[in-house]
């Protein structure tokens, strides 16, 4: 499926750019390395000295952006779609099609990718449906799914959470809310994953379209109580195109950084001296290392874009028009103008980020990964990572912060379903 393109607008920038990023091409920060995925946190320390809040990078090969590591800053711009639009069809003209990063940058009629009007007729499409998930009835799906899958590894004493717990589990939940049988959802996920990982992102893109065009004639014919259903029946009336879009950004905030939060925040359990033995102990809560990990490690590192109408001057740094402007997340929770290094009660992160682009499935989102992370330290208490933490492998890519994989070790136990 093909999405409108507005008319061509100049790209170039009329002004002198003193201070700029466009300045400093050669010395640009490539997000997309194996290198910045080992170590992201020693790149945004480095980032700062060098650049201060604002600093120039690479998405992909050849694909220049400004990356905003200061908070106060990206505050600013997240508050003021006037001058920071999320409409990035000027920008994509001189994209072309095979760039790994296109298919998640690109415009597409929904909510994430759109500005003014279309934005707010969006947003309410979705807000209204996401508002009806009853989330008791999710902490009960949540339930549903996780136990057969530790069931399927518990007596081996040994796992990978990513591949047999986190992604099944965040793929099996997002497919409920949104009514996905499992064979479009298998075609939808695989599409997913192209897009994220950068490898053959085309065809990933399609795969998602196809999929989702799919499981719209279905829920068309046969209606249900879930997302697609009340997108379908919202007085918007969205079209096929607009339908397929704004599942295309539910489905990939479902699954990929769920996936990855319920990863990052296993890693934290398992590691961090304060959570490793108060979590199992009661003292600290499933939440607290949640958010220490929403502050610390968000699985959306670097997102958030926005593309300015005009050269802009922030932070006395001239910014391009048009060209991506990304708010790293990871990089301003930890700014050292705001982060105090207490993050107990403290959700003041950008990791849904704010203003009117601020994620509106958070408390879902919470639940989901909470209750997943319960479920498992409740059925094997005595988890332990199987290799050191530093041996782990992060995938590389510009946007998530997710693990390869989170090997664990754990004495063997029968399955819930002979316990009853």
């Amino acid at each position: 499926m093909t999405t409108p393109q507005s008319p061509a607008q100049p790209a170039s920038c009329p002004v002198p750019h003193h201070g700029s990023p466009v300045d400093t091409d050669r010395q640009r920060v490539p997000l997309h390395s194996p290198e910045f995925a080992a170590d992201p946190h020693g790149a945004y320390r480095d980032m700062r000295r060098r650049y201060g809040s604002i600093v120039p990078v690479e998405l992909a090969p050849g694909v220049p952006a400004t990356l905003v590591i200061g908070y106060r800053t990206a505050v600013r711009i997240l508050h003021d779609p006037e001058h920071f639009p999320a409409d990035p069809r000027t920008w994509q003209q001189d994209i072309p099609a095979d760039c790994p990063v296109l298919p998640v940058l690109e415009w597409r009629p929904n909510a994430l990718r759109s500005a003014g009007a279309e934005h707010a007729r969006y947003r309410q499409a979705n807000i209204a449906s996401i508002n009806e998930v009853d989330l008791h009835a999710l902490h009960a799906t949540v339930e549903r799914i996780a136990v057969p899958l530790i069931d399927a590894f518990c007596e081996t004493g040994t796992a990978d959470l990513v591949s047999q717990y986190a992604l099944p589990l965040a793929f099996e939940v997002i497919n409920a809310m949104i009514g996905c049988p499992p064979q479009i959802g298998q075609r939808a996920a695989a599409g997913s994953v192209a897009i994220f990982d950068g490898i053959d992102a085309e065809q990933g893109n399609r795969m998602l379209t196809d999929a989702f065009m799919e499981l719209i004639e279905l829920k068309r014919a046969e209606p249900g109580n879930d997302i697609t259903t009340r997108l379908l029946q919202h007085p918007s009336n969205l079209d096929d195109a607009e339908l397929v879009h704004q599942l295309v950004v539910l489905y990939g905030a479902g699954i990929e950084p769920q996936q990855n939060l319920i990863v990052n925040t296993m890693l934290l359990i398992l590691t961090g001296d304060r959570f490793g033995g108060d979590v199992l102990a009661g003292s600290l809560s499933t939440r607290d290392a949640l958010d220490e990990v929403l502050f610390n490690d968000p699985p959306m590192a670097n997102f958030c874009l926005t593309y300015p109408r005009q050269p802009i001057l922030i932070d006395n740094v001239w910014l391009p028009a048009h060209q991506p402007v990304v708010i790293s997340m990871a990089g301003c929770n930890n700014d050292p103008a705001i982060n105090t290094g207490n993050h107990t009660g403290n959700r003041s992160h950008l990791s849904w980020s704010a203003g009117p682009h601020s994620c509106p499935a958070a408390s879902a989102a919470y639940l989901i990964v909470q209750d997943a992370i319960d479920q498992l330290l409740d059925a094997l208490p005595d988890l332990r990572l199987a290799v050191p933490a530093d041996e782990l492998t992060w995938r590389p890519g510009p946007f998530h912060r997710a693990l390869a994989a989170l090997p664990v070790v754990f004495p063997t136990s029968a399955p819930s379903s002979t316990l009853s």
